[in-house]
């Protein structure tokens, strides 16, 4: 497997990097990775959460280049994937009891970060970390000065059938067999990627292979699908979403990125939390992004960049500018 060729090594975890654990409010460890800037001169902080089956590793290009811009950048694993343990009945399927467990946990390290890191604080999320910080800020549990959601799972690509037929079907599953059990197979072999995974999240290549690359070297963050026990949960959170109300009351800017050509997750209903959001901004892409935008192809990565940095200078600017 070759190894990167651009001038970022993909493969090598930044030397102005710090990674970490941070304990829980129940004594749960979570994996974290912090990379700080000198005291007075930091831009402001972005604390970023991955999606599902996710690991920080993935997007350390991304980290580096907001740190090259002067943030202090923190990113962590959702409790019970990557390395931060596992919460089903084996190592490889995902599971989670209730989204709320994963928000319960954002509000605790978000208050921690918060306390000791430089403003203005930004909050990230792709995927399932995109639904996560979004249900969090809804919720009322973090206050950021901005947000920056990158191909959100506000909903979950599929049949085009009503939510609530969704999520009973989903909820039968969880009667019938273990919750635990996984939803869909990926491979003949548990935790293998499953081939022509690529066409669903990047046009990338070399950045796709770096995926595989961690996933040799930090066995722990191997994963596979998600449990159904995990799907009924995250019906049930995108029904939360959906209700009236839940998006026009939120005050904060938030930049949505998606795209067209998404076959993990719902571009349209992407598209109408940008629309519901009081403060809410759009930028979308077609069949020239899958759904890993962050990771694509150098021309559709870097207009996603530079269109979170115009969004952040102008919404939030750094604190004491004039």
């Amino acid at each position: 497997m070759p190894a990167p060729q651009d001038g970022f090594d993909r493969r090598t975890i930044p030397a102005a990097a710090r990674e970490s654990r941070f304990e829980l409010a129940d004594g749960h460890a979570i994996r974290r990775i912090d990379l700080p800037v000198s005291a007075g001169t930091a831009r402001g902080s972005i604390l970023f959460l991955p999606g599902r089956g996710d690991f920080y590793e993935k997007y350390l290009e991304t980290l580096d280049h907001w740190h090259g811009h002067g943030w202090h950048v923190t990113a962590a694993d959702w409790r019970g994937q990557a390395g931060s343990g596992r919460l089903g009945s084996d190592t490889i399927t995902g599971h989670i009891g209730d989204f709320s467990d994963w928000t319960a946990d954002l509000a605790h390290l978000w208050n921690a970060w918060k306390a000791e890191t430089p403003g203005p604080h930004v909050l990230a999320g792709h995927s399932m970390g995109g639904h996560l910080v979004t249900r969090a800020l809804v919720d009322g549990q973090v206050d950021p000065d901005a947000m920056v959601l990158s191909a959100p799972m506000i909903g979950m690509s599929g049949p085009p059938l009503p939510l609530t037929l969704l999520h009973g079907v989903a909820r039968l599953m969880t009667v019938i067999g273990a919750p635990t059990r996984p939803a869909w197979k990926w491979s003949e072999k548990p935790g293998e990627l499953p081939a022509k995974r690529s066409d669903l999240l990047t046009h990338d290549a070399a950045r796709y292979a770096d995926e595989a690359w961690w996933r040799e070297r930090r066995p722990e963050l191997v994963m596979g699908p998600g449990s159904w026990g995990w799907v009924e949960r995250a019906y049930a959170s995108a029904r939360r979403l959906a209700r009236a109300g839940a998006f026009e009351k939120v005050t904060v800017p938030v930049l949505v990125l998606s795209t067209s050509a998404d076959r993990l997750v719902s571009h349209d209903a992407a598209v109408r939390a940008a629309q519901r959001l009081p403060k809410g901004e759009l930028i979308a892409f077609g069949d020239e992004a899958r759904h890993e935008i962050l990771r694509e192809v150098d021309p559709v990565r870097q207009r996603a960049l530079d269109g979170i940095t115009e969004f952040l200078d102008r919404v939030v600017p750094k604190e004491g500018a004039a």
